[in-house]
């Protein structure tokens, strides 16, 4: 059977569905790797440091004291009371451990909500730059993405005034991330407070607040959640996790934080789908957050150091037009320049030619902006060593200077 007879018999709505462009390149970047390249990925949002020893220790813990079995769907009542003592110590959020719900990272935990509460023809306002999946999670809904772009000249947040503009009858979900993947952007506390002006007045409208790169903050403001103001408090859905903060990527677990109404309909789908996450990795979840917050604090040092020396290498590449990201670990600049040159051979029409080129020429893997709604930009992770970064960036700037 052809490949393309077997595609139509998948269902409609995988057919429908984009594979993600961020593990799309990665695979492609290790494929080129196995052939013998020396390939330096900086396509995937992965920390490059372990995850601290005293998180492992409890790990190892939970597995001696036999923690072998089914958990609870919602989690394990030890690390849903310490991610409520998190969210009120670190956020300001009150909420009792029966208002959270436990899942397997928190792009499981955003796709539950999303189910949840989005009905087909249902609106779900996006703030672009996007993360990839935010748009793909409200088309399994059959709901209906409204995007707001974030101009480069306001580092790619949108305003008070472009959100009430986009909603409106149909409106059921605002949806962002701050700091975001893939702009690093962080909005203030001011921001938010304007933000959340508006959605007082639209009483049906929910907020979806996408905050797993929490502790990746470079501001002297420090981060500030939606959630936390009082107006608006029912309504907010926190999402985050220990991924990016804690350096767990592989343990899986994430988050939900929102009125028990909310966090019910989360858990029975739940319950239908997934059940209880990994035990072991809830242990090890509950010292994360229960635990010192040294190790998070002198990785987000790290990441701004890495900041710098990027976006200091990228300003001094010609056409690239970068902005300063101020939180999560990423660069982001707009490579439009090129789009039509050539270097003899292939011509660039648009980023994903340009990450593709790039990878294929000089075996750097970055990420085409198209996924993330931004096509004039590639997202290139800072979360690797220094010599990598320069050493990447040193190609592409090699690699650019080919195309005419």
């Amino acid at each position: 059977m052809s490949a393309v007879a077997e595609q139509t018999r998948l269902a409609d709505r995988i057919n429908a569905l984009e594979e993600s462009s961020t593990l799309a390149m990665t695979k492609m970047a290790r494929e080129l790797a196995a052939q013998g390249h020396k390939v330096i990925s900086l396509s995937v949002g992965e920390p490059d440091f372990k995850t601290p020893a005293h998180i492992c220790e409890a790990a190892k813990k939970a597995i001696d004291d036999g923690f072998h079995g089914y958990s609870p769907v919602a989690g394990y009542p030890d690390l849903r009371k310490a991610i409520a003592d998190k969210l009120k110590r670190d956020n300001n959020i009150d909420w009792k451990p029966e208002n959270i719900v436990v899942s397997t990272g928190a792009k499981h935990s955003l796709a539950n909500v999303i189910q949840v509460l989005v009905n087909p023809g249902d609106e779900v306002v996006i703030f672009a730059p996007y993360w990839v999946s935010y748009s793909e999670m409200v088309k399994l809904a059959e709901g209906k993405s409204v995007i707001i772009d974030g101009a480069f000249e306001n580092d790619f947040k949108v305003t008070a005034a472009q959100l009430e503009a986009a909603i409106t009858p149909r409106t059921k979900v605002v949806m962002y991330a701050s700091p975001n993947n893939p702009t690093g952007a962080v909005y203030s506390e001011k921001e938010l407070r304007e933000i959340a002006a508006v959605l007082e007045k639209h009483e049906g409208v929910y907020v979806l607040a996408d905050e797993i790169y929490e502790y990746i903050n470079f501001t002297e403001e420090g981060h500030f959640s939606i959630g936390s103001i009082p107006a608006l408090k029912d309504r907010v859905i926190t999402v985050n996790g220990v991924a990016k903060g804690y350096a767990m990527t592989g343990w899986r677990i994430g988050f939900i934080a929102a009125a028990k109404w909310i966090a019910d309909g989360v858990e029975k789908l739940q319950g239908q789908v997934t059940s209880g996450t990994n035990s072991i990795a809830q242990k090890a979840a509950t010292a994360a957050f229960n635990g010192p917050k040294e190790p998070s604090i002198e990785m987000a040092k790290a990441y701004h150091r890495r900041r710098d020396l990027v976006v200091g290498l990228l300003k001094d590449i010609e056409g690239f037009k970068v902005n300063v990201p101020q939180g999560a670990f990423y660069a982001f600049p707009d490579v439009s320049y090129y789009f039509g040159k050539s270097d003899g051979e292939t011509v660039i029409k648009d980023s994903d030619d340009f990450s593709n080129w790039l990878l294929n020429k000089s075996y750097v893997s970055t990420v085409a902006g198209s996924g993330f709604g931004a096509p004039n930009c590639i997202r290139i992770s800072t979360a690797a060593a220094d010599e990598a970064l320069e050493e990447a960036v040193k190609r592409i700037k090699e690699a650019v200077a080919t195309l005419k």
